[in-house]
């Protein structure tokens, strides 16, 4: 039988708490994103959080904006520049981090003075924006503490194969905390490496082998004395946006474990298929349906295991559109 997906809790995932359509922007409004209030909320367990309203900026209020050195800037208001609160929303991105260690992923709002991931604007003087742009100060304060924790901003996830990537490392970083609930052993270890030899090929082909090597270190070793290591590379390389050429390399491996088992026909079809997913005429759920469906016919152990055939809930939809 191939591989189903199946976890058995929904992941946390934490969120600035307007996408989720609280109103707690500085102007009483929110920026509600449809895609995480609805689509996504039947699959994690969000937990909302607004640094602005929780270090005491009332709703509303007037705007803070990012000034000064884009690496190390400080945080301090539009109207008033007296108000200073770097410090504060550098330590409530600390403090979370602490407090929330079970989530498996943060869905930022983007270009946000405290929570913006990448390309927040930096004034200068005179008003005008640095030519580097900042990260949100407790977004860098929180993500500091959380280097391996899979980030990603709402306006991202509105690209299909972001989403998809950002949603499958989510998933990768809840199977790793339930390994670690049960006791990082050495087969513990091997196996989990194991069942995502092809998703890992899909993404990084050149990090698979190398974590294939730094586990044939373990030896009579303690395994949990590489295996943070470990962790924090494979998430290194599922960052990596799979392509279509590296996605058609593994349905090509995929498909030569069926070699022995079904018809020429069948073969021919197959082909036919990852072609045209190659050349972008059908998504990659197409080549992966038919699949799985001949790997049902006759299922091989190995393959069953492989996260590679079904890395998130199904009804999710995520390789529809990539």
């Amino acid at each position: 039988m191939a591989s189903a997906f199946s976890a058995p809790h929904k992941p946390k995932i934490a969120i600035s708490a307007c996408l989720l359509g609280a109103e707690v922007r500085f102007n009483g409004g929110h920026k509600e994103s449809r895609l995480c209030s609805q689509a996504l909320s039947e699959h994690f367990e969000f937990v909302p959080l607004c640094p602005e309203v929780a270090i005491g900026l009332g709703i509303p209020r007037q705007p803070i904006r990012l000034i000064g050195d884009p690496a190390q800037p400080q945080a301090v208001g539009s109207v008033d520049s007296e108000l200073n609160v770097t410090a504060p929303l550098h330590d409530y991105g600390v403090e979370m981090a602490a407090l929330h260690r079970d989530i498996c992923g943060y869905i930022f709002m983007q270009k946000s003075p405290s929570c913006g991931l990448d390309r927040v604007k930096v004034y200068q003087d005179k008003g005008r924006p640095a030519e580097l742009s900042g990260r949100g100060i407790y977004a860098q304060a929180f993500c500091a503490a959380h280097p391996d924790l899979p980030v990603e901003e709402d306006g991202r996830l509105n690209d299909p194969v972001l989403r998809e990537n950002f949603l499958t490392r989510v998933y990768a970083y809840s199977a790793w905390q339930d390994l670690l609930k049960h006791g990082i052993t050495r087969r513990a270890l091997t196996e989990y490496h194991a069942r995502y030899k092809y998703l890992l090929m899909a993404h990084h082909p050149v990090q698979y082998k190398a974590l294939g090597k730094l586990l044939g270190t373990i030896g009579k070793n303690d395994p949990r004395d590489i295996a943070a290591q470990y962790f924090s590379e494979l998430m290194q390389a599922l960052k990596k946006c799979a392509t279509r050429r590296t996605h058609t390399n593994v349905l090509q491996h995929l498909s030569g474990y069926l070699k022995q088992s079904i018809s020429a026909d069948d073969k021919q079809e197959i082909q036919q298929l990852i072609a045209q997913y190659l050349q972008g005429i059908v998504p990659l759920v197409v080549p992966l349906t038919l699949l799985k469906h001949h790997f049902r016919q006759h299922p091989d152990p190995y393959i069953s295991r492989q996260v590679y055939l079904q890395p998130h809930p199904e009804n999710l939809s995520l390789r529809n559109a990539i």
